[in-house]
């Protein structure tokens, strides 16, 4: 009965550190502990939701300076929700290589056979 038991706190605590934390209430604690968000962030949260709720995601990118796409998407997956909605936003896309550096790339020959 007993190890039923701290079985149940221990997946119950398991539960409970994935909980979506709501930008709009969440604590200065809560806050802080979404990975990437520290104590000058979470602050300034909090004091620009005092002026007014957050609307959407957009709506906090823009408020909170140094906050978009990918940070967005980075909180969201850690538990973070504007109005409990989860960022739906896309990802920057990947920068790609100019055409004379894959050239480059391509004609690098290897160290093995620049050693025959």
């Amino acid at each position: 009965m007993f190890k039923k038991l701290l079985a149940f706190l221990a997946a119950l605590s398991v539960f409970a550190a994935f909980a979506a934390v709501d930008v709009n209430k969440g604590s200065e604690a809560e806050l802080d502990g979404i990975k990437g968000i520290g104590p000058a962030t979470s602050r300034v949260i909090i004091a620009e939701r005092q002026k007014a709720e957050f609307k959407s995601w957009e709506d906090f990118m823009t408020r909170v300076k140094g906050i978009r796409a990918k940070k967005a998407a980075k909180f969201s997956a850690e538990g973070l929700t504007v109005g409990g909605a989860s960022y739906q936003g896309t990802m920057p896309p990947a920068v790609k290589k100019t055409s004379a550096a894959a050239k480059a790339d391509a004609t690098v020959a290897p160290a093995s056979a620049a050693k025959k």
